[in-house]
């Protein structure tokens, strides 16, 4: 096979990061917006040593899995890249992609249940981050995503997969922006004042907080008075916040938050449980696919334990500790996140919780400061970011962990690679569960349960 190469393939099914695999002689072959079972004359656009990259040139046969996309851009937009894919095969290609990848890396054969559904697909992110630009003729102000594997903004007026409020206020956002003088920021430049627009929405859709990220070290009088007419405007927002980010970086938050007007933090309230979520501070993008995983993990915890103490590590506002308060003797959070961890002290005040103790600080060190205070726990719970838990983080978790350890995970390859290590330490999975956290898009979050050998002594 060459570069420019054409071929008639079918896809077979679709793997971790969504492409869908096609093979020629034996050789695989991913091709971005297939389908499975599609028919497909495509043509190779790179080699690599394994693996050869194509693109569509022609569907020949649509597979019954193909649909049309509720959004125009979807072939080019960088955020969604399955909606082309109707939504009960997307569930089961997830599921097939975790027992592969578990399968592969950690070598271990296990059943894997069915993928639970996000009660909704559409209109569920509840964290938005939009990027700004600014033409240079017009000086028209820009936002949207990303066109997919590059830094081209695609202007986007109407995303399906946030709020409609957050588009109306986005549009609004864009146009006054323009009347009152504020720049969009030029990534080549370093230049222009406003970078991103961050909207972080309670699911009632109540409650609304929003963080300009400025390429300047203060609050310009004219976004002050942009906040003061948006909340006049659209009373569902609480507060509006400045962070301020100057360096010619792709990271999107600078490390110095201030409030503009309101207040610097939303509440998210899941069945009686209520959170306070500033704005620097992780919460779930899907609040209501996240209340199905709290409630399986706290399901699974209370099916093996009784008034089990439990570490919640990798703890954010401390979300599952809180919600697992309830059936646990204690419950100890370790968060490295000092904005996340103020909210879960709040957290716990707001819930009248008072078997939670939260630690901030690094998780592989406050591991070990737990084990020098021979601290064991029932279940430990881990719920760390795409690159999974530290080689060191592991063997720490072996020395706490007296029976089960409940990871979840947002990264099936980090989760099958933990699992490798885990089965070092006698600690073999017994349920796998993915969880359809983010619709329309190939990233998969999956709980699994491990359970030590019977005869390992800690």
């Amino acid at each position: 096979m060459n570069i420019s190469d054409e071929y008639t393939v079918k896809i077979e099914k679709l793997i971790n990061e969504g492409a869908g695999i096609a093979r020629i002689d034996g050789v695989p072959v991913f091709i971005e917006n297939s389908c499975p079972n599609d028919v497909l004359k495509i043509k190779i656009t790179k080699k690599n040593k394994n693996y050869y990259i194509g693109e569509i040139i022609e569907i020949i046969e649509k597979t019954n899995y193909r649909v049309n996309p509720v959004c125009a851009l979807s072939k080019i937009c960088g955020s969604c890249n399955w909606l082309h894919i109707d939504y009960s095969e997307q569930l089961k290609q997830k599921k097939n992609i975790v027992y592969e990848t578990i399968k592969n890396i950690s070598g271990i054969d296990i059943n894997v249940s069915e993928t639970l559904p996000s009660d909704k697909i559409t209109e569920y992110r509840c964290k938005v981050q939009i990027p700004i630009q600014q033409t240079k003729v017009s000086k028209r102000i820009l936002s949207g995503y990303y066109k997919r594997n590059s830094h081209e903004l695609i202007n986007i007026k109407y995303c399906p997969m946030q709020p409609k409020i957050i588009n109306e206020i986005a549009e609004y956002i864009k146009t006054t922006a323009q009347e009152f003088g504020i720049s969009g920021y030029d990534e080549k430049n370093n230049s222009g004042l406003l970078r991103h627009i961050i909207f972080r929405i309670s699911s009632d859709e109540k409650n609304l907080l929003i963080i300009f990220v400025l390429n300047s070290d203060v609050v310009p009088a004219k976004l002050k008075k942009l906040s003061e007419d948006l909340i006049s405007k659209y009373p569902i927002i609480k507060g509006i916040c400045a962070n301020f980010n100057t360096l010619k970086t792709n990271v999107i938050l600078g490390n110095n938050t201030q409030t503009i007007l309101g207040q610097d933090y939303y509440i998210e309230q899941l069945d009686d449980m209520k959170y306070k979520i500033s704005a620097n501070s992780f919460f779930q993008i899907n609040p209501l696919c996240a209340k199905k995983i709290f409630n399986k993990v706290k399901s699974i915890i209370t099916d093996k334990c009784e008034n089990p103490v439990i570490l919640d590590a990798y703890s954010g506002v401390s979300s599952f500790g809180i919600w697992l308060s309830s059936i646990a003797k204690e419950v100890i959070s370790v968060e490295e996140s000092k904005s996340s961890t103020n909210d879960a002290i709040e957290n716990i005040k707001l819930n009248n919780i008072n078997n939670l103790k939260i630690i901030n600080g690094d998780a592989a060190k406050e591991f070990n400061n737990l084990i020098s205070q021979n601290i064991k726990f029932d279940v430990s719970l881990v719920d760390p970011p795409r690159k999974g838990c530290s080689e060191q983080s592991i063997e720490f978790l072996n020395k706490l962990t007296k029976k089960y350890i409940v990871y979840i995970s947002c990264n099936p390859a980090t989760l099958a690679r933990d699992i490798k290590l885990l089965l070092k330490h006698s600690f073999k999975p017994i349920y796998i569960q993915p969880v359809d956290m983010f619709p329309n898009t190939y990233h998969i979050e999956t709980i699994a349960l491990l359970e030590r050998d019977s005869n390992y002594v800690i």
